[in-house]
C-alpha cells in the first residue's frame, strides 16, 4: 500500500530528489511535474549548493518552458553565482511570460544592484511598490538599497514600512537597528522598538535589538532586562545569552557572566568566541588557571583567534612566566600585527626580561600605532630614564607632547627628566605648562621623583597654581 504524502513534505521532497539523482546517475531523462522541480531546487538552495540548484533549474526550464517560476529561479541562481549578464537576460525572459510580476521586478532590481547600477535598481524596486503597494519585500529591498548607499534616513522609512506589512521580518529589524546606529539616534531607536514590542510583545528579535541599543548606550542594566525577555521568548537564541554576558562583564559581574555564557551551551556547541569571553572573565577574577584553560579551548576551535592566544600570554605574564608569555604574544601578533595592545604586552614582557633594546623597539611600534596612548609613552621613556639615558628619555617625552599637547601627565614626567638631566630652567617652564593644563595632578612629579618635594622653588610654583585653582 502506498503512503500518502502531503505535497511539500520532507518525505515527498526526498523522493523527488532521490529520483532526480537517480536520473543523473543513469544519464537518462525523467519527467518531473513543476511542483516536484520546485521542491528539488529548494532542496539544493537549502543545502547551499547553488550550482546543483541551477542545474535543476536548467532541466526544469527545458521541460516546462512556459513556467516563469523556473526562469526566475534560474536568474536568481545565476545572480548567486555572479553570472550577472546571463542572470539579467534570463530575468527579462521571465518578465515576457509574466510582465506584472512583483517577484520578477524585484529580481531584476537585485541583479542590477549587484552589478552596481544603483539608479536602475531603485527604479525597479519603486516599480514593484507601484505594482503591489502592500509588498513587504519591495519596501525591504528599497530599505536595503538605501542602507547600502549610506542614505540611512531613507532606509529607515522603507524598512519601517516593510515591517508594517510583515512584522515578523527579522532581517528588516536587524537592518533597521544598523541604520539607527549609523544615524546616531539611539533614543529614536528605543522609541521604535518599544512601539514595535507593544504591537508584538513576543518578538524575541525586537527585544534583542532593544538590548543592543541599550548596550551601546552603556545602559547595561536595561540591556540585560531586554536580553532576558528575548531569552524568555526564545530560550535557544544564543546571541541573547552572549550579549547578556557581555553586558554583565561591563558591570564587572564576572561570575554571573560566566554562568550566562555557559547557559548557551545547552542550545549550541560552544564557539571559540564564547570560550574566549569566559577566559577573559576568569582573567578578571585572577583565576588564571581557569582563564588559560578556556583560552586554550578557544584556540583549539579557532587557531586564528588572536585574542585567545593573547589571553594565554596574559595569564602566563600574571604568573611571572614572562618568557613563555612572549611566545603567545607573538602568536597573537602573527595574526594581527597592527594591534597596539599586543605590541604593548610584548614591550612590557621584553622589559621584564631585561631585553631593553627589544622593548624600546616594541614601544616605538605601540606609539606609532596608537599615538594617543599616554601610558605607552610614559613606559617607553622610562626605559631610557632607568638606564640614565636622559637625552633619549627627554626626546621621547617631547615627541609625546607634540602628539598629545593636552596631557598633563606628559609635562610632569618631562619635568622630572629635565631636573635629572640638570636642565633646571627648562624643567620649570614645563612645570608651569603642566600646572596650567591640570594643577591637581602635580603629585605625578613627586611620585616619580620624591626628592623634588624638598625643592622650595618647585613647591612655591605649585602653590601659586593650586591656590588659584
Amino acid at each position: 500500500m502506498e503512503e500518502d504524502f502531503e505535497f511539500g513534505s520532507p518525505e515527498e521532497q526526498k523522493i523527488s530528489v532521490d529520483r532526480y539523482e537517480e536520473m543523473l546517475r543513469n544519464q537518462d531523462q525523467y519527467f518531473f511535474d513543476a511542483k516536484a522541480f520546485e521542491s528539488i531546487i529548494e532542496y539544493y538552495i537549502d543545502k547551499n549548493d547553488p550550482a546543483k540548484a541551477l542545474q535543476v533549474a536548467e532541466y526544469a526550464t527545458a521541460q516546462h518552458p512556459y513556467e516563469s517560476i523556473f526562469l526566475s529561479r534560474k536568474a536568481f541562481l545565476l545572480m548567486r553565482t555572479q553570472q550577472y549578464a546571463e542572470a539579467l537576460d534570463t530575468a527579462y525572459k521571465a518578465c515576457i511570460l509574466e510582465p506584472n510580476s512583483v517577484e520578477i521586478c524585484l529580481l531584476k532590481g537585485g541583479i542590477y544592484l549587484h552589478m552596481g547600477e544603483i539608479d536602475t535598481a531603485e527604479e525597479l524596486f519603486l516599480k514593484a511598490v507601484e505594482l503591489e503597494p502592500d509588498s513587504a519585500e519591495a519596501y525591504f529591498q528599497l530599505g536595503e538599497l538605501y542602507q547600502l548607499t549610506g542614505n540611512y534616513e531613507q532606509a529607515c522609512v522603507y524598512l519601517k514600512k516593510s515591517l508594517e506589512f510583515n512584522i515578523e521580518n527579522e532581517e528588516a529589524l536587524h537592518a533597521l537597528a544598523f541604520c539607527f546606529d549609523s544615524l546616531g539616534k539611539p533614543e529614536e531607536s528605543i522609541s521604535f522598538y518599544n512601539e514595535y514590542i507593544n504591537n508584538d510583545p513576543y518578538s524575541y528579535v525586537a527585544w534583542f535589538n532593544l538590548g543592543l541599543v541599550y548596550e551601546r548606550m552603556e545602559r547595561f542594566e536595561e540591556a540585560i532586562d531586554a536580553f532576558d525577555y528575548s531569552i524568555l521568548i526564545n530560550e535557544s537564541f544564543v546571541y541573547a545569552y552572549f550579549n547578556k554576558g557581555n553586558a554583565l562583564v561591563n558591570l564587572q559581574k564576572y561570575e554571573e557572566a560566566i554562568e550566562v555564557y555557559k547557559q548557551s551551551f545547552e542550545y549550541e556547541k560552544p564557539s571559540a568566541d564564547v570560550y574566549c569571553a569566559i577566559g577573559e572573565c576568569y582573567e578578571k577574577l585572577e583565576q588564571m588557571d581557569l582563564a588559560r584553560e578556556n583560552y586554550k579551548k578557544a584556540v583549539k576551535l579557532d587557531p586564528y583567534l588572536a585574542d585567545a592566544w593573547f589571553g594565554i600570554g596574559v595569564t602566563l605574564d600574571f604568573d611571572d612566566r614572562y618568557f613563555e608569555s612572549l611566545h603567545f604574544y607573538k602568536k597573537a601578533l602573527e595574526l594581527e600585527d597592527d594591534n597596539p595592545d599586543y605590541w604593548f604586552a610584548i614591550a612590557d614582557a621584553r622589559y621584564k626580561l631585561r631585553q631593553f633594546d627589544e622593548s624600546v623597539r616594541a614601544y616605538n611600534k605601540v606609539v606609532e600605532l596608537s599615538p594617543n596612548d599616554i601610558e605607552a609613552w610614559l613606559d617607553y621613556s622610562s626605559i631610557y630614564f632607568e638606564e640614565q639615558r636622559y637625552d633619549e628619555a627627554i626626546g621621547v617625552m617631547a615627541d609625546a607632547i607634540k602628539t598629545n599637547p593636552d596631557a598633563p601627565e606628559l609635562y610632569y614626567r618631562l619635568v622630572a627628566y629635565l631636573f635629572a638631566n640638570g636642565q633646571y630652567n627648562e624643567a620649570l617652564n614645563f612645570l608651569e605648562l603642566g600646572l596650567a593644563a591640570d594643577p591637581e595632578k602635580f603629585y605625578i612629579l613627586f611620585d616619580y621623583l620624591p626628592q623634588l618635594q624638598g625643592n622650595k622653588i618647585i613647591v612655591d610654583i605649585i602653590k601659586k597654581y593650586t591656590d588659584n585653582a
